[in-house]
């Protein structure tokens, strides 16, 4: 049976899904957490549906064998090709997770008519954010662009200054995004560029709402565990990041992402 007390497992192909972490923790301060971040392999946009169904089969079991009570799948490509297959994978042992279905309800509860979606080359091929919901609402006009450069630009820690305003903005003047009420920021490593998003369309007083997925699943995740007595009252244990691949320089830019500095731990899964 599932307890309260058990951790919350979280993994992305870097660290984008830190974001996820960070978020998760504001709203459920006395959780544990257990993250891999799977740095070997990213990112994973640009990888085989095949490939990335390998790769979370793989940290899946890793994160079920630390008997954690929840699952997050916090990266939106592995998200829109390996969400039924980890489920399955976890049965009745913990509940999953992703980071898009999140948002997809969201977008149906504010009625939002047009709506535009950034994110990989592998988030957008997929086309689940316009199929998901259009099956909701098919009145709903779904705008999307692949956004290639963002995520590395901001693992490398270019997120903020001239560097990344010039790719924004970019970006956003597509003609594909025009004429939007919303933009879904569908990479868990845009929230850190959600200020200078939002300051784009402020410059031109357009008024588009910003999306960003680690805030909306978190209020998901959190309303869940309230309504299925899952929330730890008591107080946590140490939470656990693990990475695939480790260097110095990449522990430091984890601060980018959980705002303060954390331990990683070299694991590496795939031999």
């Amino acid at each position: 049976m599932i307890q309260a007390q058990q951790a919350i497992g979280l993994f992305d192909s870097g660290i984008g899904g830190l974001t996820v972490a960070n978020a998760i923790l504001a709203q459920l301060p006395n959780e544990s957490l257990i993250y891999f971040g799977d740095t070997a392999h990213m990112p994973y946009g640009d990888k085989s549906a095949d490939t990335i169904r390998y790769f979370t089969k793989t940290i899946g079991a890793f994160l079920l064998s630390k008997d954690c009570k929840i699952l997050v799948i916090a990266c939106n490509t592995a998200s829109s090709v390996a969400y039924d297959l980890l489920r399955d994978m976890a049965g009745n042992k913990a509940h999953v997770f992703n980071v898009i279905d999140p948002v997809v309800d969201e977008i149906i509860e504010k009625k939002y008519a047009k709506v535009g979606v950034i994110g990989t080359k592998g988030t957008i091929g997929s086309d689940v954010y316009h199929r998901k919901i259009v099956d909701r609402d098919p009145a709903v006009a779904v705008k999307q662009l692949a956004t290639p450069l963002l995520a590395p630009m901001i693992e490398s820690g270019f997120a903020h200054g001239q560097i990344s305003q010039l790719v924004v903005e970019e970006y956003l003047q597509d003609p594909v995004l025009q004429d939007i009420d919303c933009l879904i920021l569908a990479c868990t490593h845009y929230p850190l560029i959600k200020k200078e998003i939002e300051n784009f369309y402020a410059d031109r007083n357009r008024k588009v709402d910003v999306l960003a997925t680690n805030e909306i699943v978190a209020r998901h995740i959190k309303r869940f565990m309230i309504e299925n007595g899952l929330v730890n009252f008591e107080k946590k244990g140490k939470n656990a990041f693990y990475v695939s691949d480790y260097t110095e320089s990449f522990e430091k830019t984890t601060q980018l992402f959980y705002q303060e500095s954390i331990d990683l731990i070299h694991l590496p899964l795939f031999k």
